[in-house]
């Protein structure tokens, strides 16, 4: 960890740099590929833009438009496909490595906050502020299955087999993606404000949710036990 002497003598201790050029606008995500060292971000100028990162610098390679504020992105897992979601309520999928064209994969009644895609179901699945998850073959025009949810999508993670969605008025509801037309548990946030984002443990044990609020640096970590049977929080 750098002091403040060190500081002072080098103010850029990790050789950080800014990604240019920047955005319009807000940004809402960044995904980097699972593949390789290209990033994705989108923001609320209604796009979805790509850099390679790499010795130092940024290099633009690419980009496509929603046609409203873009919310959320993600990356399929052989890194050569991302998909991205807004308040257009449309998923796109945009075949970045092939260089082929983004074409509309899902809908939904009101913006699309999250998506994910399950490598191991192949599907794709979107939450959306209509109160629903929808899981989603790309090569199918309708839903595989509507999940409805207990308020707006506001947050999701995935590790399999386990998914932890959040939701407004503090809702926390867990899936066990083997059986994912059934709620595994729901739990009220313990955290006071609106859960702005959620992450599950790589082992699949717990996970972490963070509030929304301009200032905080509040974290809950909730154990999760006995996984498939039973599950227990702290």
């Amino acid at each position: 960890m750098a002091t403040l002497t060190s500081l002072a003598s080098n103010p850029n201790p990790n050789k950080s740099f800014e990604v240019l050029p920047n955005p319009g606008d807000s940004l809402s995500s960044l995904s980097f590929s699972p593949k390789s060292n290209l990033l994705v971000a989108t923001s609320w100028d209604n796009q979805v833009r790509c850099w390679e990162i790499g010795n130092g610098n940024s290099q633009p390679k690419a980009s496509i438009s929603h046609d409203q504020p873009v919310l959320c992105s993600a990356w399929k897992d052989d890194g050569t496909t991302v998909f991205s979601g807004g308040c257009d309520k449309q998923v796109k999928m945009w075949p970045l490595l092939s260089g082929g064209q983004a074409q509309t994969v899902a809908m939904h009644d009101a913006p699309v906050k999250e998506v994910s895609w399950i490598s191991q179901m192949n599907l794709l699945v979107s939450g959306s502020w209509d109160k629903t998850l929808r899981y989603w073959d790309t090569r199918q025009p309708n839903p595989a299955h509507v999940q409805q949810l207990p308020d707006r999508c506001y947050a999701l993670a995935v590790n399999y087999p386990l998914m932890i969605v959040g939701t407004a008025d503090r809702n926390i509801v867990i899936f066990n993606l083997q059986n994912p037309q059934t709620e595994f548990k729901r739990i009220q946030s313990p955290l006071k404000y609106q859960t702005r984002c959620v992450a599950a443990f790589p082992d699949q044990q717990g996970f972490l949710v963070m509030p929304y609020f301009l200032v905080s640096f509040t974290l809950s970590i909730l154990p999760l036990f006995e996984y498939i049977t039973g599950c227990y929080y702290a």
